[in-house]
């Protein structure tokens, strides 16, 4: 479920960056409200998701996936020209974020367990 999560929440990543640079400045209703509804749902899942999944890989593959959803959303939408190269591109930062959920890591702390503690150097 964590994952699911995760990517829905990167999905949102995209719509909201989206959002953020159709709204001229904050300026445009529409935009501005997608932004901020894309936003807050990003980010309540991200967090939701950082509960089981290490910080580093939940948001690296936060981050991936919204970046190529963003990039591939200008190219479909004509914002933004394609070419092989950036197509080449974004399936290199598809296929590592994959790759990040098969590498095996530590699992974080569990919601209901707590952080070790960490003792300071003397």
């Amino acid at each position: 479920m964590p994952w699911a999560i995760l990517l829905i929440s990167a999905v949102f990543e995209a719509v909201w960056a989206t959002a953020l640079g159709l709204s001229d400045g904050l300026s445009k209703t529409v935009p501005t409200v997608v932004f901020f509804v894309g936003l807050a749902l990003s980010m309540a899942g991200l967090g939701y998701a950082m509960i089981r999944i290490p910080i580093s890989v939940a948001y690296s593959v936060w981050i991936g996936i919204g970046a190529a959803l963003t990039v591939l959303y200008a190219m479909l939408t004509g914002e933004e020209p394609a070419s092989a190269f950036k197509i080449v591109f974004l399936g290199g930062i598809i296929l590592c974020v994959i790759g990040l959920k098969f590498v095996k890591t530590k699992p974080g702390p569990k919601a209901d367990q707590p952080l070790p503690e960490t003792q300071s150097p003397q």
